[in-house]
């Protein structure tokens, strides 16, 4: 048991690994819909062009939503509107008149009956079928129910309704009819004193019926046999064709996969997602290792792709159209930011691929998210610069742009009907991508990671830990500026990482801060403290500078990037001079009281500091400097550097190493302003 337990302390890194990448891939399958995909892809208005397709079982043909709103307006424009009506108001309107037309006209003879009886039919006919006081926005023709104590009374048109408003010229217009324009004022009077409005609508029973004939319209129209042939080879895809080949992929994706092989379905998932992030883990393995060995970096990097999974599935469940909104270009960009180009486009790829399964319009999709995830590779440069993120997202906005109006003419076959709004979402999409920087910081806090961004901070002079250093260590500051100007430029030669080399480079000495006298370029006084000391003691000194400066860094929060430089500055080289001192007198002395502790440089940006550094303080040895004097002098320096195996762990190259001492000599004869020596 002790042993198993044992064997699982030592591979706890694989064991990590292997555990986060089943646990990424089951939320990422729990994320996707379980459905199946249709195994044919077709596009309206192109040929097809696969093998004949035959009805594979029964199945309806599903009405377009064109169709389906079609229907809904129709059936909203023809659905009656009903009206409950209050009898009594109009018996009450007559029993009023009878009384106000006596005591307006009290003696009744022949032609006062022929008035009286004129007034009675106007008032008759205009509670025909009643009055309302709100007017509403509806067509004349429209089709109104009388409803008396939710029964139907009447059926008519909303025309056929007299108006409150319309009241005074329906009332002219019948006693003109009637020849008793002399009475007109009289009768007006009259009438608006008796006449009440007798209809309401019944909102609740009109909007009931108008849902229930809404509820009835029925989504298919017609049906397929199986076997019925549906699409030959070559066919055109467009018109009823079109719409049963989308019927038939629905009825694949919502029935026949969901319900009867959910389980084989899920499995299938769970193979190709776990394929594509073993793809990832099996390149980072190979091509990235240090990023491999690092739990927290794959993390990381398994964190992006499955939150760019869930931003995407999230904006699918609530509206599929806005798919383009949101900003898959930022995976590259901070993948970029915190480690390099390469592993940021291999991951996006991956995470497109991954997408594919839940997106519509897959290929389209695919490929519009990979042209913009190279132009952001390509594009963006320098990410600390803002102006340079600006103009890049610019670029990766109209690349999308220019892409889908590309897609849509091949679809289309026009321009006419292209939908504009498509086109701000791409914006807002951009704009999303300019959120990388504060994310980029955030990051940074989370997983303890660098960026360019701080990089470029810690480079500042100004800082308060370089500021102590100028202080303290005057000579070991102007020292460190010396070696980051000469680091600088050999990385920018080699294609390493030049911010990061700066930095390690300007902080690499902080550990002489405790100690600073005993270090030669601090020497103003020409006081050696040394001279006091044993060969042992002064070798002890000059080797802690090293654990000094990884205690200082720590407690000012250096990043680990930048400590590493620290680390391995002088690699598990000797203190030379005090080592051959107590050689003269002990001849049996040993190296290990006189080695740094290492570890060696294990990049390249590790290793051209220890070259930069070297060189650096042994040149202000040199006596009348000359070209070749500085020739011979850098490469006996790193000659003995790679001799002593120093940049084993480093991924450098002999090319890259020549390419170093050549930047070196040239920097050097620059310092000491040496004129080219020309051959006699």
């Amino acid at each position: 048991m002790k042993e198993l337990i044992n064997k699982w302390y030592r591979n706890h890194a694989l064991v990590y690994k292997v555990l986060l990448f089943i646990s990424t891939t089951f939320l990422i399958v729990y994320l996707f819909p379980k459905s199946g995909k249709f195994k044919y892809s077709f596009d309206r208005g192109k040929p097809w062009q696969s093998e004949n397709l035959l009805a594979p079982f029964d199945f309806a043909i599903k009405k377009s939503d064109d169709e389906l709103k079609k229907e809904r307006d129709e059936i909203t424009k023809n659905s009656a509107v009903y009206f409950s009506i209050k009898p009594e108001v109009a018996n009450d309107a007559l029993d009023k008149y009878d009384q106000k037309f006596k005591d307006v006209f009290e003696e009744v003879d022949e032609n006062k009956l022929k008035l009286y009886n004129a007034g009675k039919s106007i008032l008759n006919s205009i509670y025909e079928y009643g009055v309302i006081e709100e007017t509403f926005n509806y067509p004349p023709s429209k089709k109104v129910i009388i409803l008396e104590d939710q029964k139907q009374k009447e059926i008519t048109s909303y025309e056929n309704l007299v108006k409150i408003e319309n009241l005074r010229i329906d009332l002219e217009k019948a006693i003109d009819n009637k020849g008793f324009t002399q009475y007109k004022n009289i009768f007006l009077s009259l009438f608006f004193d008796v006449i009440n409005p007798s209809l309401t609508l019944n909102k609740s029973i009109t909007e009931n019926a108008l849902q229930e004939e809404l509820g009835n319209i029925s989504p298919t129209r017609g049906s397929i046999e199986s076997g019925t042939l549906i699409i030959s080879k070559g066919e055109l895809v467009e018109g009823n064709k079109f719409d049963i080949l989308k019927s038939l992929e629905s009825e694949y994706e919502s029935q026949v996969w969901s319900q009867k092989n959910y389980i084989w379905v899920t499995v299938a998932y769970v193979i190709l997602v776990a394929l594509c992030l073993l793809m990832l883990l099996l390149f980072l393995r190979k091509y990235r290792k240090e990023v491999f060995l690092d739990n927290t970096k794959v993390t990381f990097i398994f964190f992006n792709v499955f939150l760019m999974v869930l931003l995407t599935t999230l904006i699918i469940s609530y509206n599929s159209k806005y798919v383009y909104v949101v900003p898959l270009c930022v995976l590259p960009l901070v993948l970029k930011a915190f480690f390099d180009a390469r592993l940021g486009l291999f991951t996006l790829v991956l995470t497109v691929l991954l997408l594919g399964f839940i997106v519509p319009n897959s290929y389209e999709y695919m490929f519009l998210q990979i042209i913009a995830g190279i132009v952001t590779i390509l594009t963006v440069s320098e990410l600390y610069k803002r102006a340079n993120l600006f103009i890049s997202v610019g670029q990766i906005t109209l690349v999308y742009i220019i892409a889908y109006f590309a897609f849509f003419v091949i679809h289309e076959g026009n321009i006419f009907e292209i939908k504009v709004e498509t086109f701000g979402l791409f914006i807002l999409c951009g704009l999303a991508t300019l959120f990388v920087q504060p994310l980029i910081y955030v990051y940074e806090k989370l997983f303890g990671l660098v960026s360019d961004v701080s990089l470029l901070e810690l480079s500042d002079t100004n800082t308060k830990l370089l500021k102590e250093l100028s202080n303290k260590a005057p000579g070991t500051f102007h020292h460190s500026l010396n070696v980051a100007n000469l680091a600088e430029a050999s990385a920018n030669e080699i294609g390493a990482n030049a911010m990061l080399v700066r930095v390690g480079a300007l902080y690499h000495d902080i550990g002489k801060m405790k100690n600073p006298t005993y270090f030669t370029e601090n020497q103003s006084t020409g006081i050696n403290p040394h001279e006091e000391l044993s060969a042992k003691e002064s070798a002890a000194i000059i080797i802690n500078h090293v654990i000094d400066g990884i205690e200082i860094a720590k407690k000012n929060n250096l990043p680990d990037r930048v400590i590493d430089f620290i680390r391995t500055h002088h690699g598990t080289s000797l203190v030379y001079y005090f080592y051959m001192k107590e050689k003269e007198f002990h001849a049996l002395a040993t190296e290990d009281d006189y080695q740094y502790p290492g570890p060696k440089p294990f990049s390249k940006e590790t290793a051209i500091l220890m070259m930069c550094d070297s060189v650096e303080a042994a040149s202000k040895s040199l006596k009348d400097p000359s070209s070749t004097k500085i020739n011979q002098f850098v490469e006996s320096i790193i000659n003995k550097q790679m001799e002593t195996g120093q940049f084993l762990n480093a991924n450098i190259t002999f090319k890259e190493i020549e390419s170093i001492k050549k930047v070196l000599k040239n920097k050097l004869a620059n310092i000491f302003h040496l004129r080219i020596e020309y051959p006699e």
